[in-house]
């Protein structure tokens, strides 16, 4: 490069960038506590590993893959999707070396190289290595969980990328989360790679994945929760019986259904109807599945039906009060994916002092009183209501949804409202407030109630409320913390 002689540090740079295709790979920015296992398993996917040389204190490192069609194979999908190891983005090139000379006796990097050339018969010393490396089981957390997301919609999802062969799922920290075990550690490594950050359905259901320190799960039972997918013959214990295998084919021929590309979304609306088809876990022994209507009991009878409105879940479309049975109410929303929703985050709830309970009705719709009938109030019809809040599809709505929390989460204010006008506006709705915190343009800010009944009950009460000059505040429940 004798044209950039004159200035040693622009040459340098050129000749990085334009580095021809070399089987050995540079990587730099990683993470200061990046194990050499987990630089190995960037590289996993794409062919056998056979040298790795760290500069922990550069945060870089080269690794040298068997072949230069291998480091091609690799440098190129790395241009597409942003390599993470502990979720922080690194950043990936060819070298300048055509070989890495390292000291061959370096026993450590030989172990961890050798567990991973030996993935086909591994010892159990170097299974351990490897699982550091590269786990076969993957650890699944479920963001913005708008529509169900079944065992099944899992092990469709991540059966593109090899054999799947135990799931189980379970609720931590209020959040859906799963193990999932494939047959290979490299098939988990790609799975990783092309899924993590994505959405199950548009704008919700977004994928969080890292690699479990479980190399092997332990499933007990074939049911709706669990499934190990070597053992059809374990029994269903005390869930609900796994789905029925024709039911299940039915909605996996159905292409624009369940994750048909990646990367990207499905279809909403046809991926939630086979996820609410799935989840047959919420449709209780003689109800419809597909209801969109609830069944609200043990309410606190001073509850009016514009306190059932509350929408937080999905779009109210009619409530009606039971006549005979003021404690209970039939609700209305416009899907049975969001009657799902509104169900899980709301039953066992305690609102106005009594725990609630929420199931799904056998009712397909709520009927209106016949005209010139006075059913005294207790049916409302709120269809064409201006406040709905999901009607548009992909709103961004979709993506603020969070089970009921202490928390609430404030927009639309304002731009004269002070903190002290909100503080006084949420203790008056029968509460005490424990701290409050603007966002930097103060049209939204968060807001802590001591209990999370005094925040459903807040929400309820203010949510829509109008602020003047027709502005209404809209109230739900945050997933943050002040």
């Amino acid at each position: 490069l004798t044209h950039g002689a004159s200035n040693g540090s622009d040459s340098k740079k050129l000749r990085v960038e334009e580095a021809p295709p070399s089987r050995v790979i540079h990587i730099r920015k990683l993470p200061n506590e990046a194990s050499e296992a987990e630089v190995i398993a960037l590289g996993l996917p794409f062919g056998k590993v056979t040298n790795i040389l760290t500069l922990k204190g550069k945060n870089q490192a080269f690794l040298e893959m068997g072949t230069e069609e291998a480091a091609i194979t690799m440098v190129n999908y790395y241009t597409t999707v942003t390599p993470h190891i502990r979720n922080v983005p690194v950043f990936i090139q060819y070298s300048n070396h055509k070989e890495l000379k390292t000291d061959a006796s370096n026993q450590r990097t030989q172990a961890v190289l050798q567990a991973v050339s030996a993935v086909q018969s591994p010892s159990s010393d170097v299974q351990e290595i490897l699982a550091a490396a590269s786990s076969p089981v993957l650890r699944i957390i479920i963001d913005n969980m708008f529509y169900p997301v079944t065992l099944d919609v899992l092990q469709q999802i991540f059966s593109k990328f090899g054999t799947v062969m135990k799931i189980i799922t379970f609720t931590k920290n209020n959040q859906f989360q799963a193990l999932l075990q494939f047959s290979d550690p490299v098939n988990a490594q790609q799975a990783k790679l092309a899924l993590d950050g994505q959405n199950i359905y548009n704008s919700c259901c977004t994928l969080r994945i890292d690699f479990s320190k479980l190399v092997n799960l332990n499933v007990k039972y074939n049911n709706d929760k669990s499934r190990d997918y070597t053992r059809p013959e374990l029994p269903a214990g005390d869930g609900q019986p796994s789905l029925d295998p024709t039911v299940a084919a039915a909605f996996s021929k159905d292409s624009n259904s369940l994750l048909g590309k990646i990367p990207g979304a499905l279809n909403p609306l046809s991926a939630a109807a086979a996820a609410a088809a799935a989840a047959g876990r919420v449709a209780l022994a003689g109800q419809a599945g597909s209801s969109g209507v609830l069944l609200v009991s043990n309410l606190n009878e001073e509850v009016s039906n514009t306190h059932m409105n509350t929408r937080v879940y999905g779009d109210v479309q009619r409530v009606k009060i039971l006549y005979n049975k003021k404690d209970s109410a039939l609700i209305q929303m416009s899907d049975s994916n969001q009657a799902q929703l509104a169900m899980s985050h709301l039953n066992g709830q305690k609102m106005y002092g009594k725990i609630i309970r929420v199931t799904l009705s056998k009712h397909q719709t709520v009927a209106l009183p016949r005209d010139g009938l006075d059913d005294q109030g207790l049916t409302k019809d709120y269809a064409n209501s201006p406040l709905h809040r999901f009607k548009k599809p992909g709103s961004k709505n979709f993506q603020n949804i969070f089970p009921p929390s202490a928390t609430l989460h404030l927009s639309n204010i304002p731009q004269d409202v002070t903190e002290d006008d909100l503080r006084l506006l949420f203790s008056n709705a029968g509460g005490t407030v424990k701290a409050f915190k603007f966002f930097q343009d103060r049209k939204m800010a968060l807001i802590q109630m001591s209990t999370v009944e005094e925040a459903i009950q807040a929400l309820i009460d203010l949510h829509n409320y109008n602020m003047g000059g027709n502005q209404h505040l809209r109230v739900s429940f945050s997933k943050s913390t002040i």
